[in-house]
């Protein structure tokens, strides 16, 4: 039987919301951390929201709902988490403001604690150094969004004990989803052959290729994808690619992990994609309709 019954996440934005969600209702008590009440309040409100439209399609009934909710503590107190046999870190992909985090909680919970990364791009090893801990540290990269996507990257590094790798694949799959083993390496297995597929859609769009609807119509139907990239990276942030295509480019120096001109500039204007309500489609509209690029 699992020793965690307690889980602590930390961050309560879109993926750390989503974490919590899923691990409450597999029956887990979750202590949720962020900085302001109402981030914490942001993150409820998502969480319920999230909850209800399974209740309306039949999946969960009331009472598991409300029992789930239960289950979910939110507070801005970091010594909060000293209880829980495994913390999971969902802030923002900066290097320097994690590792502050797990810094503090390395003095806060016992040695037994099992640390864990949500990072999708960052070095799981890098993290792993400023504790004391580096054996029962590793990563768990869930998908947006967290709630409906069944696959979790369990990221191991060089100095993961296969105990910690064990127990964190056996959490997964309380859960309900599907962990798969990756090595700390950049942009671990999904994102490693995501993000060139995205930036490359976006060159198509400089060059001229073809329109964005067009390029997404044409993996939609030519490759059976349920989406088209520019679609993908509206829902993923063009911010968040920008990054991760970034961290991915100083890691192997590859061009096709540098992220277009085009891409940039559209970050420098605020467009995000669906979170600001614009990128490659208008997201105001009913459908989206593709954004006047200027091209």
């Amino acid at each position: 039987m699992s020793r965690i019954k307690t889980v602590g996440v930390l961050g309560c934005g879109q993926m750390g919301s989503g974490i919590a969600q899923v691990t409450a209702a597999a029956g887990f008590k979750v202590l949720v951390r962020d900085l302001q009440a109402d981030l914490l309040a942001r993150g409820r409100k998502t969480i319920e929201q999230s909850l209800a439209k399974f209740v309306e399609k039949g999946t969960l009934d009331a009472g598991a709902r409300d029992a789930s909710l239960d289950r979910i503590t939110f507070t801005t107190d970091l010594k909060d988490l000293a209880g829980c046999e495994l913390v999971i870190e969902a802030v923002t992909e900066d290097l320097e403001l994690k590792n502050r985090q797990w810094a503090a909680l390395d003095d806060i919970c016992p040695p037994e604690t099992v640390f864990a990364s949500n990072t999708s791009s960052l070095s799981i090893m890098a993290m792993a150094t400023v504790t004391g801990r580096p054996d029962r540290f590793l990563g768990l990269h869930f998908f947006n969004p967290v709630p409906m996507m069944p696959l979790v990257e369990v990221v191991r590094t060089v100095a993961t004990s296969p105990d910690s790798l064990e127990e964190a694949s056996a959490f997964v799959r309380r859960l309900g989803k599907e962990p798969i083993a990756a090595k700390d390496s950049a942009g671990f297995i999904v994102n490693l052959l995501l993000v060139p597929y995205m930036l490359d859609a976006v060159r198509a769009v400089e060059r001229g290729v073809a329109s964005v609807a067009d390029i997404d119509t044409g993996m939609k139907l030519g490759c059976g994808h349920p989406m088209g990239p520019l679609t993908l990276l509206d829902f993923v942030g063009l911010d968040t690619a920008m990054k991760v295509g970034e961290i991915l480019y100083q890691e192997f120096r590859e061009a096709r992990y540098a992220p277009p001109p085009l891409l940039k500039r559209m970050v420098l204007a605020g467009w995000f994609g669906k979170k600001s309500g614009k990128g490659f489609y208008d997201w105001s509209a009913k459908p989206p309709v593709p954004t006047e690029l200027g091209l």
